[in-house]
């Protein structure tokens, strides 16, 4: 039965009979996916992925944000192989460990000596490094003699993953609401979203409303019940939101003052997305703790680390019961995932793709903002190969369109016939290609939206 099901895998009738017929699909209503079976992709290289069809499509979401330095990567391939020859799997739990995680331990701090971080947590994802970094916070506090700091404060639009604690400090109402009640004490503050705030037009201003919001939230919940502030370096999953310059340092500033814990989830912005290595370093902020994974081996395996600062590991030092990392997972420094990681971070720094993100992506930018002139865009912004069109009714009242709407559907629809592969959220096209994309990739990209906005309009 085995033999026969694998073999199944390369018959194309099957795949296309069976398509969602026996498989739920993240973040969708299974009934949408049984009535439009979603595209099935069988086949990628650099930044191209092929579907059961054999039509040739420009991936412009690096899967899911995370296939950085582009599919198909023999470095990455060999590295798999080469460690599948010595060890497949082995766990890195208290006795054990294995050579691959011990040096991508090594090679993660070094990249991270500017942000201090001294220590990492392997996990096997992004949900699982921000759950890491909500329990390491918490513990940080017990350890030090504060067990009273517990509280978790947020964004709203904020998206942490799909854990309870991720989904607890995430500030979508579609990501909640269907599992709520949620964990206790966790709240949200306003996100510094340039185009939808009650407040100002202003870049700075704004940045200096959103952290005496964070600095009057903490006072009201009282400093000595807050464990930490988590936020996204650029808010990726609930709108592509580019936070005004003065944000970050101003949020490092408020949670100096009151002893609170920083978490940068860089699960997105992570090795290269915004231009530069880390979305923290983007801003010149230095957090506590930072969230990684998606980009850390390009998804060829799946892996997440949660990696801490000196300060926060420095409460372990203590002699004391509640000492004991009583997390992790089966799969926490997978040997194959860290060899992966290994090949993977050589490329990232080798073809500097920080650098090619940030010079792409301000050519892309500005090539989207071509597209302000048909009347559903909204709004364009971006940083690095993080961009976003936001669709809206009418430009004067910013009226979102609809989730789901037919309009955003027929601009999926003839993208992909077109050879683009887009990702519509709610009502925004997100483009989060891999770091490797080149200006000729985007102008095609472009031209093929020009295409399908020309040839549509809403209502």
């Amino acid at each position: 039965m085995t033999e026969t099901y694998r073999e199944t895998a390369a018959d194309a009738n099957f795949i296309a009979e069976n398509n969602a017929r026996h498989m739920w699909h993240p973040m969708v209503d299974p009934k949408k996916s049984a009535e439009t079976p979603p595209t099935v992709i069988c086949k990628s290289d650099g930044v191209y992925i092929f579907d059961l069809d054999g039509n040739k499509l420009l991936d412009c979401s690096a899967s899911l944000w995370n296939v950085n330095v582009g599919h198909n990567r023999p470095e990455i391939k060999q590295a798999i192989t080469d460690q599948l020859d010595q060890l497949a799997y082995y766990n890195t739990f208290g006795n054990a460990s294995n050579p691959p995680s011990i040096a991508l331990s090594a090679l993660l701090t070094d990249m991270l000596a500017d942000e201090g971080m001294t220590k990492v947590l392997f996990s096997s994802g992004g949900s699982d490094a921000v759950e890491g970094a909500l329990k390491i916070s918490r513990q940080h506090w017990k350890l030090v003699g504060k067990p009273e700091k517990t509280k978790f404060l947020s964004l709203k639009y904020a998206y942490h993953g799909v854990h309870f604690g991720g989904v607890s400090v995430s500030g979508g109402i579609p990501w909640r609401r269907s599992y709520e009640p949620l964990l206790p004490g966790c709240f949200q503050i306003d996100s510094p979203y340039l185009y939808r705030n009650p407040w100002t037009g202003d870049p700075d201003e704004l940045g200096e409303i959103c952290a005496a919001n964070l600095a009057r939230e903490i006072e009201h919940q009282g400093a000595d019940t807050v464990a930490a502030f988590i936020a996204e370096p650029v808010q990726g999953a609930g709108g592509m939101i580019v936070p005004p310059a003065n944000f970050w340092p101003l949020i490092r500033e408020v949670c100096d003052r009151y002893d609170i814990l920083l978490i940068a989830d860089e699960v997105v912005t992570g090795f290269g997305r915004t231009g530069s290595m880390f979305g923290s370093r983007h801003w010149g902020v230095k957090p506590d703790i930072m969230c990684l994974a998606k980009g850390i081996n390009s998804g060829y395996v799946p892996l997440g680390a949660t990696a801490v600062n000196g300060r926060v590991a420095g409460a372990w030092e203590a002699d004391s019961a509640l000492a004991p990392l009583m997390h992790g997972y089966t799969y926490s420094g997978h040997p194959l995932a860290c060899a992966a990681a290994l090949a993977n971070l050589q490329i990232v720094v080798d073809e500097d793709l920080p650098g090619n993100a940030g010079s792409t992506g301000e050519y892309f930018l500005g090539r989207l903002k071509e597209l302000e002139t048909y009347d559903s865009v909204g709004d364009v912004r971006g940083l690095g190969l993080m961009l976003a069109v936001e669709f809206v009714t009418d430009k004067k009242t910013k009226e979102a369109i609809a989730p789901f709407h037919p309009y955003l559907m027929e601009i999926q629809r003839i993208c992909l016939e077109h050879g683009a592969f887009m990702r519509i959220q709610a009502n925004k096209l997100i483009l989060s290609p891999p770091l490797v994309f080149q200006k000729d990739h985007v102008d095609n990209v472009v031209d093929i939206l020009h295409t399908a906005l020309g040839q549509l309009k809403y209502g």
